[in-house]
């Protein structure tokens, strides 16, 4: 068995043992923490992805049939909480296929020049995102950071990182379980544009969402990179 997932459930031995009376009040919730997180480690450490990092995985799925219904509800709550920075063109919107749907959040818009920390003004967009995809806890997030390639690689792989990782660890704090989500730097390696014109530049600094379905059967599908 993977390290990680032997001193995991150490540890959760090691607090039930310390932490847990039978005549506690919150043993019950104490237990199902622990369970929770023995559960998340022991799937968890056979994901992989290529310039990407694991946080959690998530639980449960939907059957075959159920899936274009479901991500379709999803799809459009999520239009209709943004549709105010749809028409500003601060985020765009758009079903991949039956099983995703991406969701493109604009730099400009989410962060300063050369920062990873979440502008303010664009909190409350972030805080409707997370209240729709918490209602449809049954899909995984790859929450993938991209740049233009002002300045060196390195740096720019960096920030793409930071970038995606501030972005899961808002929505972390605000409902979505971190057992969901997926962080992956791109640098300047995947451009949508060319980088010789601001217009393209500024096309190509952005962090993508990757809302994919958990299917019953296929739910290592879900966790894929969608690189």
């Amino acid at each position: 068995m993977n390290a990680k997932v032997i001193t995991s459930m150490a540890l959760a031995a090691a607090i039930t043992s310390g932490c847990m009376t039978e005549d506690d009040p919150n043993r019950r919730a104490k237990m199902g923490a622990i369970a929770g997180a023995i559960g998340g480690a022991v799937i968890g450490h056979q994901i992989q992805g290529d310039h990407g990092r694991y946080i959690g995985a998530a639980l449960g799925a939907l059957a075959g049939g159920a899936v274009g219904n479901y991500m379709d509800k999803q799809h459009r709550e999520l239009r209709r909480a943004l549709e105010d920075e749809l028409r500003a063109e601060y985020v765009t919107l758009e079903r991949i296929d039956k099983d995703t749907i991406k969701l493109s959040l604009s730099s400009e818009a989410s962060f300063g020049v050369d920062q990873s920390r979440l502008k303010s003004a664009f909190k409350p967009a972030l805080n409707r995102i997370a209240s729709v995809m918490s209602n449809y806890d049954q899909t995984v997030i790859h929450i993938v950071g991209h740049t233009d390639n002002t300045g060196s690689a390195e740096h720019n792989q960096r920030l793409s990182e930071r970038r995606a990782e501030s972005v899961a660890s808002y929505l972390s704090g605000h409902g979505i379980s971190y057992n969901r989500l997926l962080t992956y730097g791109h640098g300047e390696d995947e451009p949508r544009a060319s980088n010789s014109t601001a217009h393209g530049r500024k096309l190509n600094r952005r962090v993508e969402l990757y809302i994919n379905a958990l299917v019953e059967g296929r739910e290592r599908d879900a966790r894929r990179s969608p690189y």
